[in-house]
């Protein structure tokens, strides 16, 4: 599910799709939640090798603090101005390696907006929104920090924290723009071993350029590690539990947390939530099955409008499937102009990205329909050019955030690679276009992408059961594309705390996007600890 802010020349102007994008999974690069694309550079899922569910569950670490972390627990934060009017930044320090914590530290930025009353401080609320690789802080100046309900903002200093190697926290790097262009165009839709050969050699640029860049800081950017910071940003805040809103990866953060901290665990909201217990190729087909899902929502509303380009109210959904496909076929073969100031053309990967970026809020549809028909109709790709450099953090300067980059390191850290060669791609590609005939070739592909990592990795899928934390929200879409809503009833069957709570809809992520009934429950839950009860549904 990837975390995206709405790039600026994305004429919608709907909240909720900036907050979608901002809570979007990249479960894989090449890159997915939020979310799965079919270019190289393009998010698709979480790796590894075996196909079955882990039966290991995580360990919580010892109650009592190492007296070899007391001095960063103990640290004193240095608030300072951030230059956005009404909040304050920071920087903290963490150790690199926990294991070896006097070996060198890593610097991590902070933010916060302070509690605005009346009403009494409950203390602070951690928010991130998922990735890996959204900027957190980003997320919590555009929309958390203004755009969260009145009441939780008057009682909660609203904080976020650029995970290792995001954004503000020494970020990774690997290609610079052009290079990025290139990458993002990346055929990942091979038809001969030529056009293999050079995914491959793009998959392997990418990252060598991240190992070059920081090789050390690259083998420790874990999600566990990433936890473990969390903590020591909570014991700085003067917090005795965590307080935390997660979106998306930001769910798998979330509960990993909660698994080696179950006594320090307050009131968790995990919303879009990840199946930690399932191995990458089960993530990706997975994956691949919910944008086939929003898909075919998308596909029968499309239908219904008078300016569908993909068909009308006779056409039947699996043949908009077709239309869809024997358009990105065409781009393919010959790719389209876009207007674009760098040259860059609509080539099947980027038109399938923007596509993608709007499967995670169905108030993009008409947006997706206006630019399918100026591709289709007038051979005019500029909108889906647009949607997609939304999608990856493309600025108008021709510069990327550091999203993609820092997406590949930690899902390449956390789980082994799902495939180790283009043979074992092959093999998988009907499973996966079976899972979606439209996008299941592409994103096959592009997991394929961690085979070459610089760094071994240092997770595996695991159980995550928290025993005797408090009760957990954890927030499931039962269309969302990019976080199967299996996956929630999957994490919360796990945690020996969790509360399950459905929201009937579209699009990706439930919270502040629309429903009065998914909003209340969580909101009564972040003011008073009422967890909703268990099963509760919303539409």
């Amino acid at each position: 599910m990837h975390t995206r802010r709405t790039h600026r020349r994305t004429r919608t102007g709907s909240t909720r799709f900036r907050a979608a994008l901002l809570a979007a999974a990249l479960l894989a690069t090449a890159c997915s939640a939020g979310g799965a694309s079919t270019s190289a550079g393009s998010p698709a899922a979480r790796a590894v090798g075996a196909t079955e569910a882990a039966t290991a569950a995580l360990t919580p670490l010892p109650q009592a603090t190492p007296s070899e972390l007391a001095p960063y627990y103990e640290q004193k934060l240095a608030w300072r101005d951030c230059g956005v009017s009404g909040f304050q930044c920071a920087t903290m320090k963490a150790p690199l390696d926990y294991a070896k914590p006097g070996e060198g530290d890593v610097r991590l930025a902070v933010a916060r907006k302070k509690a605005t009353g009346p009403g009494k401080r409950l203390g602070s609320l951690l928010v991130n929104p998922g990735g890996p690789g959204g900027s957190a802080i980003g997320y919590l100046q555009q929309y958390a920090g203004i755009g969260y309900p009145a009441k939780v903002r008057a009682q909660y200093d609203m904080v976020a924290v650029d995970p290792r190697g995001v954004a503000r926290s020494e970020p990774v790097e690997c290609l610079d723009g052009p290079e990025m262009d290139a990458y993002t165009q990346t055929d990942v839709t091979p038809d001969d071993a030529g056009e293999t050969d050079e995914l491959v050699d793009a998959y392997k640029e990418f990252a060598e350029g991240c190992g070059a860049d920081a090789p050390k800081l690259l083998r420790h950017v874990s999600t566990l590690e990433a936890a473990r910071d969390m903590d020591v940003l909570r014991a700085v805040l003067g917090d005795e539990k965590l307080t935390y809103v997660g979106a998306s990866y930001g769910t798998f953060l979330g509960a990993t947390y909660a698994g080696l901290f179950p006594d320090r665990t307050g009131r968790l909201v995990l919303d879009g939530a990840m199946d930690p217990s399932l191995p990458a190729r089960r993530l990706n087909l997975e994956q691949t099955e919910g944008f086939e899902t929003a898909f075919q929502s998308f596909a029968k509303d499309c239908v219904r409008q008078p300016d569908c380009p993909l068909g009308d109210k006779n056409t039947a959904p699996d043949q908009v499937g077709k239309n869809l496909k024997s358009f990105f076929d065409d781009l393919d073969a010959k790719p389209l102009p876009a207007g674009d100031a760098d040259g860059r053309k609509l080539t099947e990967s980027l038109a399938t990205t923007g596509v993608i970026a709007a499967m995670y809020d169905e108030g993009a549809w008409q947006q997706l329909r206006e630019s399918l028909t100026s591709a289709i109709k007038e051979k005019d790709g500029a909108g889906l050019l647009i949607l997609s450099d939304s999608y990856y953090e493309r600025e108008a300067d021709g510069g990327y955030s550091n999203l993609m980059f820092a997406n590949a390191a930690v899902n390449c850290l956390d789980l082994p690679a799902a495939f180790s060669s283009p043979d074992e791609v092959r093999d998988a590609l009907p499973e996966f276009e079976k899972a979606s005939p439209v996008f299941g070739e592409g994103l096959a592909w592009s997991s394929l992408n961690c085979a070459y990592w610089p760094v071994k990795p240092t997770g595996e899928p695991h159980r995550i059961e928290a025993a005797g934390a408090t009760p957990i929200v954890v927030v499931g879409t039962t269309r969302d594309p990019a976080t199967p809503y299996r996956w929630a009833e999957a994490l919360s069957d796990q945690l020996a705390s969790g509360h399950l709570l459905t929201y009937e809809g579209d699009g990706h992520t439930a919270y502040g996007r629309g429903s009065t009934c998914i909003d209340s429950a969580i909101n009564t839950y972040l003011l008073r600890g009422t967890a909703p009860e268990d099963g509760k549904r919303c539409s």
